[in-house]
């Protein structure tokens, strides 16, 4: 059998081995009964996501973003892309069409759009484990990918957040630029997929950006094998992203940078960068020699710098340093996702070891291999995105689903070595140390000793009963009231105001998006001040309703911040006189009406 079909074997039983790993974990969330559907565990984005997805079903145009029914009268500009939105409105479409009915074809796209980027994202795994260690890692980088995709909880049902696409996206990049030597067209999609997961969001910048930096350097060091690697990797980067924005940005607004989305600043930097590297690997003079391969790299880097810091000098500055105060205090840094490693260390040890201990595992066996000599193009892309990708983790939380993904890469290695080794002998020292291997591999398996551990040491206090209650207001059923009255504008915390959105017809005023400055401070201004404060504020937005839920988090934080405020009288029993009580004593969810309101 030759190479070429060797290479279609490989790719049909990697897909197929996914494929059986992503039904498994289907069927599992079956069996439970897709809790996430109706239980979304407090997760905003999933919930706003359908949102979107249901405007753009119901006509609001593909360039417009805004969220007309949170914030201030007229809404905001979300920093979304419709480049997700659109396959999930597809799967309801499709779905609808089937069934007959959009509620149910919407569960049919919430179960199905994360499922198939499970599937896929194991594929990639498989395929750059593949290029890694060989045949034999792909079996385990399947397990243990398998496993710990699917605890970390990017996958569930319902996850229509975009962060499952960049992950996939961000791995598929890397499997492909691994494959690159052997594969004509795979630097080409891995430029392709890099400019994608770079417009879906801005969180994948420091991935791409490493991705792009490994291209360039292996460039230098090895011109005969990465010349054309790099110039079809640069070229497949910058026309996707001239085609991202000629489709998601409309025409006028081309000339306007923004920060924290795909515009013109993203464009100009992935365009003079793509074009500049596959134009210095095309031109001979320059690509024969590693000084000139090496300046001209170089001086495209300056090129880049002054084009940011001349023309858009406000993204050099961090994500969110023009958040004002008053949110960074009470929403920001209660963020869980956007916890630092050092803020866990001391208030959170035990959950530590659930997200950094593979990675860590996979950095020391990366460091090991460089002191053993031997290095090879394949350990210098996954060490460079595991290193950035563990630094981006410290710094927030949510940056270590992706080191615990391109962990997975050499600790399947690691477990293909072991296992050829027990395969070659029966000592019962080496099958040891072979369950170890795999013990210490598994991502779940430090879940459950950080979880072992906060109950032992008492860190986390005993959950309640979620059968059959829900403190934090969390639940599809607890918003049934709401869903039930005429729509208006409701008052509430920003956790509940994805939850309204999705279950209900309201607007709101308040939601977790640091876009949404002005709804959020109003909020705040009406549930810290006092009742007679709120009132104004309920006058002036002709607001209809007022929903507090006293066991959620963040209404304990507004409690706290001001004992005396509005919020804090409603949650003693202390309700002014322009509000009628409306809900049943003892719901999730406490609801006044405003009296002669409108």
């Amino acid at each position: 059998m030759g190479t070429a079909e060797n290479g279609a074997a490989s790719w049909k039983s990697d897909l197929l081995l996914a494929l059986l790993a992503a039904l498994l974990a289907l069927a599992v969330d079956a069996w439970t009964g897709f809790g996430p559907l109706t239980d979304a565990g407090g997760d905003n984005d999933n919930l706003l996501r359908l949102v979107e997805v249901r405007d753009l079903l119901a006509g609001q145009g593909w360039f417009d973003l805004h969220q007309y029914r949170m914030g201030l009268q007229g809404g905001f500009v979300m920093h979304w892309s419709r480049l997700v939105d659109a396959p999930i409105a597809a799967l309801v479409l499709a779905a609808s069409a089937l069934t007959g009915s959009r509620p149910l074809a919407e569960d049919v796209a919430q179960v199905l759009w994360p499922a198939l980027l499970f599937w896929s994202t194991l594929f990639f795994t498989a395929r750059a484990a593949r290029s890694f260690g060989g045949g034999g890692a792909v079996l385990p980088a399947v397990l243990i990918g398998g496993a710990g995709y699917y605890f970390v909880g990017i996958y569930a049902p319902g996850a229509l957040d975009h962060h499952n696409v960049q992950l996939m996206l961000t791995m598929a990049s890397l499997a492909l630029l691994l494959e690159a030597p052997a594969w004509r067209r795979a630097a080409l999609l891995s430029g392709l997929c890099a400019a994608l997961t770079l417009a879906v969001g801005m969180e994948t910048v420091p991935y791409v950006a490493a991705i792009g930096a490994c291209v360039s350097l292996l460039f230098v060091a090895d011109p005969g094998g990465e010349r054309a690697i790099a110039r079809d990797f640069g070229l497949g980067f910058a026309g996707v992203s001239a085609l991202v924005f000629l489709s998601t940005i409309p025409p006028s607004a081309w000339g306007m940078a923004q920060c924290d989305a795909f515009s013109v600043a993203q464009f100009a930097v992935a365009a003079i960068a793509g074009i500049g590297l596959a134009a210095i690997a095309s031109v001979e003079p320059v690509a024969r020699n590693w000084r000139r391969r090496l300046g001209s790299l170089a001086a495209l880097g300056i090129v880049l710098g002054v084009v940011v810091a001349a023309l858009f000098p406000q993204c050099l500055s961090a994500p969110y340093a023009n958040l004002d105060p008053r949110l960074k205090e009470l929403w920001l840094d209660h963020i869980d996702e956007a916890q630092s490693l050092f803020t866990l260390l001391v208030h959170d040890p035990a959950r530590v070891a659930a997200r950094y201990a593979t990675p860590l595992v996979a950095i020391t066996l990366m460091a090991l291999r460089l002191r053993g000599g031997g290095w090879r193009r394949q350990d210098s892309l996954v060490a460079a995105l595991l290193a950035v990708s563990f630094v981006v983790g410290a710094w927030q939380l949510r940056g270590t689903t992706f080191s615990i993904a391109f962990a997975v890469i050499p600790l399947s290695a690691w477990i293909a070595k072991w296992r050829a080794r027990a395969e070659a002998g029966s000592s019962p020292g080496v099958a040891l140390r072979l369950a170890a291997v795999w013990l210490v591999s598994i991502n779940p398996v430090w879940t459950g000793v950080a979880a072992a551990a906060s109950v032992a040491f008492e860190k986390v206090p005993a959950a309640a009963d979620r059968g059959t209650t829900d403190r934090a207001c969390e639940k599809k059923a607890t918003f049934a009231p709401l869903g039930g009255m005429a729509g208006t504008t409701v008052l509430a915390i920003s956790n509940l105001g994805a939850p309204i959105l999705v279950y209900s017809g309201h607007k709101v005023f308040a939601g977790p998006y640091h876009r949404n400055v002005a709804g959020n401070l109003l909020a705040l201004d009406a549930f810290l001040g006092s009742a007679d404060d709120a009132r104004r504020i309920v006058e002036a937005h002709h607001v209809g309703l007022v929903a507090i839920c006293p066991g959620n988090f963040e209404s304990r934080t507004l409690t706290q911040k001001a004992p005396q405020g509005f919020l804090a009288g409603l949650l003693r029993g202390s309700v002014p006189d322009w509000l009628e009580p409306v809900s049943e004593k003892g719901s999730p969810i406490e609801l006044y009406r405003v009296r002669q309101a409108g």
